[in-house]
């Protein structure tokens, strides 16, 4: 009698209480098919229906004899999921206190057939080669930073201050050649590169650079952009045993490359590399641990410095690598003159440079909001305009419109003020629209263009114009920008958020890095360390002094932040065994819970818990292990007649903003 074959499978679900292996027969006819990494259906007894599932590893039976389900169907005989893969997912999940079906959802894409079916028949790919004459280019381009090569050789984690400029003549940053360059390097040495940038416009740059090194077979995109077919053809490719370059966005950070020798995170302060589904994990922190897995050289690039990055640079497990000569914008601090009115939006100054810049080139004006009129207030009272219906925000669209609600949409007719009972409206603010209309009158004959999110655009000619663009969508110029105006500062700086200041810096940085080579840049209104830090250009000293300044009130990244949402009775639950499970907690590691009830039916609540890095996992092992006790509590039957509770006990760790 032959052996009995075993399959561990990884179901494809997010319930917490299937977060495991699970062990299933492989019937006889479907041993030669069944491997690591390929995709099954396996029935689940409990719910009474067939599952989808990963098999991770096939190993002989113990000799117990136990009694196993059988392995229903081969999905796909090509395995999709690499050791490598359901390690670094298993990892990052249990960081997080989530489930690795939620990770391989976002690091593997969805099967297609034709695709496969292709790639199947395909002849297997040729390594790709780096000519001479990229390597002479690619070390040309890391040699301004003293130990970057050298760095990447020996798989060190770095920390780069990228180029804050423009191509002399193409339409990218300097950062793009940077990162390219060291992607080269380490594909010219037989490793693959995987290089995380947060935008479609970022990628582009990236992928142009690349695309004068190597050739178009040694790149490979990952992102969803691309049609189903292309990007399941284009993760098979990372699957062969040959190196590559991956170019992708947040999701690209697992990517299964052929021995990784590199990964790079560019521009980590954007949200947009914060994972927003289940388990919420930030690029960066995936990033890091699949270089403690890998043993990869990990580099975090950027015009600044998150104080994330900062941290880790603190205790010595990034190394920070400066270039050996030192550039940076020309920033000027523009304030508003005496005798010049005090609620003027561009100072003299900033309208003078704008005026000598529209003779030669483009000149770039930020703003905070895109729009015509952001936020409306009562004209006489000066309170904020609120919609009847849900009391969202009053906009416009355009002078004299009807205003509506940013919330629902309705269009607030014959509005009145809840306050004082004024029927009249007054533009508080300006957003990009009406900055274009103002600047347009007071620059005739000149070209006005408006990038927003309803104004996309991505790259501007060297030709005079106005580009009005709102923060994060600033098209890039041929040359560089001949001027730059950074306005509404002082109103980004108002903001609640914890990271404004960091992000303010981040905003301005990055569009400062795309004025040509001593364009002046204009910070309008803004004063104390935020702006000093970006006329001096000492963004990691501002970090450092921000995560000074969190480290006694106990706020990230100075340390880890858990919140905790759910019913009133499952949060206190879970609070109380969470005390139990790990009681090197402080007295003050818990704030909260407070009462989040939408409804008097059903009482929910929230809470805060801050811990220090080394409690990391003790704490996120007791928060997964009551995540899952809740939910089988849920499934229990009740005695009572009524409806059946739901687990509704959510849990995400490092989250950047404590809000309770």
């Amino acid at each position: 009698m032959s052996e009995r074959r075993v399959a561990r499978v990884q179901l494809e679900s997010p319930v917490p209480q299937l977060d495991r292996l699970f062990d299933y027969a492989v019937p006889h006819p479907l041993v030669a098919d069944i491997a690591p990494g390929v995709r099954v259906k396996v029935p689940l007894r409990s719910a009474g229906r067939m599952m989808d599932a990963f098999v991770v590893d096939v190993v002989a039976d113990d000799g117990t004899e136990r009694p196993l389900s059988s392995v229903e169907a081969v999905v796909s005989p090509t395995p999709v999921l690499p050791r490598r893969l359901y390690t670094l997912a298993r990892r990052v999940a249990d960081r997080a206190a989530g489930s690795v079906s939620d990770v391989l959802r976002l690091a593997v894409p969805k099967r297609m057939v034709r695709a496969e079916k292709a790639w199947a028949a395909a002849p297997p790919p040729e390594p790709p080669e780096v000519g001479p004459a990229a390597r002479e280019r690619s070390d040309a381009l890391l040699q301004p930073y003293p130990g970057l090569a050298d760095a990447l050789d020996a798989r060190q984690r770095i920390a780069l201050d990228a180029p804050a400029r423009p191509h002399a003549e193409l339409p990218r940053g300097a950062w793009a050649d940077l990162l390219a360059a060291c992607a080269v390097h380490t594909l010219a040495q037989g490793r693959s590169a995987v290089l995380v940038v947060p935008d479609y416009r970022d990628q582009a740059q990236l992928l142009a650079a690349l695309g004068e090194l190597v050739t178009p077979d040694a790149i490979v995109r990952d992102d969803a952009d691309q049609s189903g077919p292309a990007r399941y053809a284009q993760y098979l490719r990372t699957l062969a045993p040959v190196p590559c370059i991956v170019v992708g966005r947040r999701s690209g950070v697992y990517t299964p490359a052929h021995d990784t020798g590199l990964v790079a995170i560019w521009d980590d302060g954007d949200s947009l590399l914060s994972e927003p589904l289940a388990p919420g994990v930030h690029a960066r922190d995936a990033a890091l641990v699949r270089q403690e897995l890998e043993g990869s050289a990990l580099v975090f690039a950027g015009h600044t410095r998150t104080t994330d990055v900062q941290r880790l640079i603190d205790v010595g497990y990034v190394r920070e690598i400066a270039p050996a000569r030192r550039s940076s914008p020309r920033v000027v601090l523009s304030a508003t003159r005496e005798g010049e009115q005090r609620q003027s939006r561009v100072p003299s100054s900033a309208f003078a440079a704008a005026r000598e810049a529209l003779q030669h080139g483009p000149v770039l004006v930020q703003v905070a909001r895109p729009g015509y009129a952001p936020s409306l207030v009562c004209a006489d009272c000066r309170r904020p305009a609120r919609c009847p219906h849900c009391a969202g925000p009053l906009r416009a669209a355009r002078p004299g419109a009807t205003p509506v609600c940013a919330w629902c949409g309705r269009s607030a007719h014959a509005w009145t003020c809840g306050h004082c009972g004024s029927a009249k409206l007054r533009m508080a603010s300006s957003g990009s629209e009406r900055t274009a209309d103002e600047l347009g009158r007071a620059f005739p004959n000149t070209r006005v263009i408006v990038a927003d999110g309803a104004h996309p655009v991505a790259e501007v000619d060297p030709h005079p114009a106005l580009v009005i663009a709102t923060r994060g969508a600033e098209p890039i110029a041929r040359g560089g920008y001949r001027a730059v105006i950074l306005l509404d500062g002082d109103r980004m700086l108002q903001s609640e958020a914890l990271r404004i200041g960091e992000s303010c810096l981040r905003w301005w940085s990055n569009a400062a890095a795309l004025a040509a080579p001593g364009a002046p840049v204009h910070l309008v209104g803004v004063a104390g360390p935020v702006a000093r830090a970006l006329a001096t250009w000492t963004q990691p000293a501002y970090a450092r002094a921000e995560l000074a300044d969190r480290a006694p009130l106990r706020m990230p990244p100075a340390v880890r932040v858990a919140g905790i949402d759910g019913h009133a009775r499952s949060v206190d639950t879970l609070l109380a065994s969470l005390r139990e499970a790990v009681p090197e907690l402080d007295a003050l590691a818990v704030l909260g819970p407070v009462d989040t009830s939408q409804t008097p039916e059903i009482a929910t609540s929230r809470a805060l818990v801050r811990f220090d890095y080394a409690h990391g996992r003790a704490v996120a092992e007791a928060l997964r292990a009551g995540v899952v006790a809740d939910a089988l509590r849920a499934r229990k039957p009740r005695k009572d007649r009524g409806p059946k509770p739901r687990s509704t006990l959510r849990v995400r760790l490092d989250i950047p903003e404590p809000d309770l």
